[in-house]
Parts: structure tokens; C-alpha cells; sequence
């Protein structure tokens, strides 16, 4: 009887050892096309068997989605070739083709996952790894062109699924092992440029956690900072934000004090909660270290105007503009606070009309910079120049004076 029981017993563990693939993994790996696979994964990954079951039934949806996408990439590549030659080309199915890359990527990482997970004796043996690393890499880098179509088309969707897709996959476990070298040369643009979706479309951590690969860009790290604190600005609701921003800002302002973005976000949230002094003492600071920098000159200007002190604001912007003429927001400011000091002189209308004339050439250069006034409203300041210059009935004034209407 005891050696019954024991033949019994092995037999049982041979049966186990060698058993063979579920059925519902069967099923999945007979299927010819990527939707329907994908419809069979979905619905019957909880009665797949094991870890290995699943990898395999992942990399049967990376196999027939690379298939889709050699198909697709193949008439694009040989499409090149003959545009050079002055051939006819072979129409074929962009969305297909990048989509098929997007969805080889996806299920890659998820077959290597699984892959990568013990087995019933607490051993990890992968096997796909290696062959998914020669599938995987170019349909990814595909994913880039992907987003610049789907830019093209007006496809918010569909660039934030490509790009965002690129860049969230970047440092994959998968993919860890390849050169990514070649890709520093558009990384940060991509970044970048798939933040100001993110940000469009209100997904604001996909925007900062974009923003911060394109901070590591020399090119758009600059452009990046400043996005990352007009979103911090944006999405502050309480005061108790507000404090805790500025904060973390003049961290960073102190490690970074050639920051313009973080100079000028300080300064606009102290305007903003009325604390003057701070302002100042921000501006007086930037301007005693960098007595040419523009914005410095432009905003102590701009505390000064808030405060009447026309005479002192005329110099500030005065000198901002000699730094940089283009900014039409200051040259506004710059004619309003001439004007202001002109509108004060009595007795003397020669030396108030020669102020208003030196005002009107500022203003006038606002008014070429800024046509449509998305920026700056230089239209009434101008209009009294021109009223006090050349009359109400000159035509120049007329054309002004129905702008204001």
C-alpha cells in the first residue's frame, strides 16, 4: 500500500511539472489579429495560470502589435525612398502605425513586468526580455513622430498619449539598459512642448512633471522655469498656498539668483498681497547686483507709478527701456506716467505739451509693438498726447478717439 501511495504521489508531480498552457492562454495565443487578443488578455488575464502566463500572453500582444507596425513602418521607410527617386508612393495607415508602436511599447513593458516576477520556486527566469529590446526601442522612438502628427491634426489627445507615452517610458525598466544618448538632442523640446498640452488640458502634474526633463535641457530650461511658475501661480487657491509658495521660491531664489522667472514671480506675488517693502527690497537688491537688468528696472518703475511717484517711475522706466526698448507693456507705462506728470503742470503749457510730445513717441512705439493691444492698453494714453498735440478734430485723434468707444 505504501508503495501505491508513493507511485500515486509522483504521479500526481509529474502531472503538475508538465502541465501545459491554460486554456484560456491557448486561446489567446491562436489569435491572429492585435484587437482581438487584446479583448481576450483583458478578459481573462485573473484566469491565467501564472506569472509566465501572463508574460506570454503579453508578449503575444507585442508580437501581433509589431507585426501591425513593421507592416505600416515599412511602406513609410520604402515611401521615402521613392519620394527621392520620383516614385509614386504606397498610401498606408498613419493612426496604425502609431498606434501600433504605442500599443507594442505598453504591452512590452508589461510582458517584461511578468517576466520578471518569481515563479512558483521563487526563481525569476525572463524570457522575452532580450528579444523585447530588439522589437521595442525603434517602435518607441516612432512615438515622437506621433505626437508631432497628432500636434498637426489639433489632436490634444493624441499628443499627449504619443509624447506624454515617449517621455513617462524614458527611464522604464525595460528600456534602462539602452543608449538613450541620441535622444538629448530633442528630449527637452519634446518635454516642453508636451507640458504646454498637459497644461491646455488641465492635467497639471503631468505639466510639472514634464517641465522638470525640460529643465535639464540648457535650451528650454529657461522657457521651462518659467512655465513651472506660472502653473504654481495659476493653481494657488488659498493665502496659506500663497505663503507656502513664496516660500519654496525664495529657496530657490537663493540658490538661483539669476533667475529671472523666480525674481519676477516673487515680486508679483508680494504686489499681489500688498507688501511693498518686500518688492523693494527685491528690485533694490537685483538692480545694486545687476544694474542692467531690465525687468528689475521695469518693476521698481511700476511700484513707484502705484505710488504717484511719477518722477521717480519715469526714470525707472526710462532706463528699463534703454535695456530693452520691445517691451510694450513699459513704453504704456512709461507714456501713462508722463502724461500723469504733465497733467500736474500748471502755467507752463509749452513745457506740458513738449511732455506729452515725448510721451507720444513711447506710446507711439507701444502702439507698433502691440497693434491689437493684447498686452498693453496704449490707446487712451496716446489719444490725450495726440488731443493736446495736434487738436480733438486731427484725423489722428478721430481714429483714436473711435478706437476708445
Amino acid at each position: 500500500m505504501k508503495k501505491l501511495m508513493i507511485a500515486a504521489m509522483m504521479l500526481v508531480g509529474t502531472s503538475t511539472a508538465f502541465a501545459g498552457d491554460s486554456d484560456a492562454l491557448k486561446a489567446i495565443l491562436k489569435t491572429k489579429t492585435y484587437a482581438e487578443a487584446e479583448s481576450l488578455v483583458k478578459s481573462s488575464l485573473s484566469q491565467l495560470a501564472s506569472n509566465a502566463e501572463k508574460a506570454k500572453a503579453y508578449n503575444q500582444l507585442v508580437k501581433l502589435a509589431i507585426e501591425s507596425f513593421d507592416k505600416e513602418n515599412g511602406i513609410s521607410v520604402q515611401n521615402e525612398a521613392f519620394k527621392q527617386m520620383g516614385k509614386e508612393v504606397e498610401q498606408y495607415d498613419t493612426l496604425n502605425l502609431y498606434n501600433s508602436a504605442y500599443n507594442a511599447l505598453m504591452n512590452a513593458i508589461e510582458c517584461d513586468k511578468y517576466d520578471n516576477m518569481p515563479d512558483a520556486k521563487g526563481k525569476i527566469k525572463p524570457k522575452f526580455h532580450d528579444e523585447l529590446l530588439q522589437k521595442i526601442p525603434n517602435a518607441r522612438i516612432q512615438l515622437v513622430n506621433g505626437g508631432q502628427w497628432a500636434a498637426s491634426k489639433s489632436n490634444d489627445e493624441g499628443v499627449l498619449k504619443y509624447w506624454g507615452t515617449f517621455l513617462d517610458t524614458e527611464d522604464c525598466d525595460l528600456l534602462k539598459s539602452i543608449d538613450k544618448s541620441n535622444e538629448s538632442g530633442y528630449l527637452g523640446q519634446v518635454a516642453y512642448f508636451t507640458a504646454l498640452y498637459a497644461n491646455q488640458n488641465k492635467q497639471i502634474d503631468r505639466a510639472l512633471k514634464y517641465l522638470e526633463i525640460a529643465m535639464k535641457d540648457p535650451e528650454q530650461a529657461k522657457e521651462a522655469q518659467n512655465m513651472k511658475f506660472t502653473i504654481g501661480q495659476q493653481n494657488l487657491k488659498t493665502q496659506a498656498d500663497t505663503l507656502k509658495f513664496i516660500d519654496e521660491l525664495k529657496v530657490f531664489y537663493a540658490n538661483n539668483s539669476d533667475s529671472e522667472a523666480a525674481f519676477g514671480t516673487l515680486c508679483n506675488l508680494y504686489s499681489q498681497m500688498n507688501k511693498k517693502d518686500e518688492v523693494m527690497k527685491l528690485v533694490n537688491d537685483k538692480i545694486s547686483r545687476d544694474p542692467n537688468n531690465g525687468t528689475a528696472w521695469a518693476l521698481k518703475g511700476q511700484s513707484e507709478m502705484n505710488e504717484q511717484k511719477y518722477e521717480e517711475a519715469i526714470e525707472s522706466f526710462k532706463k528699463s527701456v534703454e535695456i530693452d526698448g520691445t517691451n510694450a507693456v513699459v513704453l504704456t507705462y512709461l507714456g501713462f506716467c508722463m502724461n500723469s506728470k504733465a497733467a500736474g503742470i500748471e502755467g507752463n503749457i509749452p513745457a506740458q505739451k513738449a511732455l506729452y510730445k515725448e510721451s507720444m513717441t513711447y506710446l507711439e512705439r507701444a502702439k507698433e509693438l502691440d497693434p491689437n493691444r493684447d498686452k498693453a492698453n496704449w490707446a487712451y494714453p496716446l489719444y490725450q498726447c495726440y488731443y493736446i498735440n495736434y487738436s480733438a478734430n486731427d484725423p489722428r485723434t478721430k481714429e483714436l478717439e473711435n478706437m476708445l468707444k
